[in-house]
């Protein structure tokens, strides 16, 4: 998936795996280069394209394997940008402290979870600035139709980033009101999940 999003978007993209069958997942057509080995072999990291490389992502299912592929890409290929996936939260810590960013697939997922259990009708789309904000997707109530994008807004704990209608969206001005049906791209402070829950709730449910 990530490799093909990012073909689509223009990049030349290089794949390694050290099972031969993983690239019958590819979709047809797929044009990035393939390589079987493992990503932190230096003669297949080589082959696969490293010294040229503006980027490395090491996505395999281990996360040891995966941050040594990081650090060999990053210590010793210097490509510019590196991410490692790493499951194990702690160890993801550990890594973001040696200077090589991680997505802790883990982390992300119960908090997804938690979010749907505690706040229906929310999800979380990503986590930013190492957890301390979150970028929600929230469907506008009734009582909010009509009023204006603003008044969901609230200084330093919530922004309304972007309104999603009818399949198309658009970052709201002054001037911009809700409409039925409408969803929001909101960033949220950590602490103001309540807050927002309050904001969403009609008038006498606070």
């Amino acid at each position: 998936e990530l490799s093909s999003l990012l073909e689509k978007a223009g990049h030349t993209v290089a794949i390694i795996d050290k099972r031969p069958d993983a690239f019958a997942k590819l979709p047809p057509g797929f044009e990035a280069k393939r390589f079987v080995g493992l990503g932190f072999d230096r003669e297949v990291l080589e082959e696969a394209g490293i010294k040229e490389a503006d980027a490395f992502l090491a996505v395999s299912s281990g996360d040891n394997s995966n941050i040594v592929s990081a650090r060999v890409a990053r210590e010793h290929y210097h490509v510019p940008k590196v991410i490692a996936r790493i499951y194990d939260p702690m160890r993801a810590d550990i890594y973001e402290r040696l200077n090589i960013p991680t997505v802790s697939t883990t982390r992300w997922g119960v908090k997804q979870m938690i979010l749907m259990l505690t706040h229906p009708g929310e999800e979380i789309k990503e986590t930013l600035a190492a957890g301390d904000l979150f970028r929600m997707r929230v469907e506008i109530p009734s009582h909010l139709v009509g009023k204006p994008v603003s008044s969901l807004n609230l200084d330093g704990k919530i922004l309304v980033a972007g309104v999603d209608r009818g399949g198309k969206g658009f970052v709201p001005v002054g001037s911009s009101t809700f409409q039925e049906g409408d969803y929001a791209a909101v960033i949220v402070q950590k602490d103001a999940h309540e807050t927002l829950d309050q904001l969403l709730q009609p008038i006498g449910e606070h």
